[in-house]
């Protein structure tokens, strides 16, 4: 990994000052993993191992330093309401770490809303692992009486998702 400001044949540049944020950012929002993308250029730190950057070698632009702006205003979002909701009645909770889409495709309507009534096996949200759309499905028939995440949301493993009775 190379942290100089110009772009040789087969080197990487990477803003090391952008990692730091991000990973500070991963302990404050007490996440497990953090990935900013910028075209063909993704960073991802993980508490699990060091820091992973992958990229086309090229120099580092104002829109990457953008990006860290985006994800501390949804991030602590994501981790204030799972501490207070892990013990809740019905709930339907995460198996898996990822980002939380709550409908099909972008412009799409939601799988469910709360108030809606849902069968077993009904799809409840998506949840994208590793880039790959993983359905989760209603453990029980009943009506959906809250939605715990939003829209593009990272998640944690056993995070409650939607409350079923």
């Amino acid at each position: 990994m190379t942290t100089s400001k110009g772009a040789e044949k087969g080197t990487m540049n990477v803003d090391a000052d952008l990692v730091r944020q991000l990973a500070e950012l991963l302990d404050d929002a007490n996440l497990t993993e953090i990935e900013v993308e910028d075209g063909n250029r993704s960073i991802r730190v993980s508490r699990a191992g060091s820091a992973v950057a992958v990229a086309a070698p090229a120099p580092v632009a104002a829109p990457i330093a953008a990006a860290p702006a985006a994800a501390p205003a949804s991030a602590p979002a994501a981790a204030a309401p799972a501490p207070a909701a892990e013990n809740l009645v019905g709930a339907v909770n995460s198996p898996m770490v990822g980002t939380v889409y709550l409908a099909p495709e972008p412009g799409a309507d939601q799988f469910v809303s709360v108030g809606d009534s849902v069968s077993e096996g009904d799809t409840l949200l998506i949840i994208e692992a590793m880039k790959v759309m993983n359905p989760i499905i209603a453990d029980k028939s009943g009506k959906v009486t809250a939605l715990l995440v939003e829209n593009a949301e990272p998640v944690e493993f056993n995070q409650p998702l939607v409350t079923i009775e």
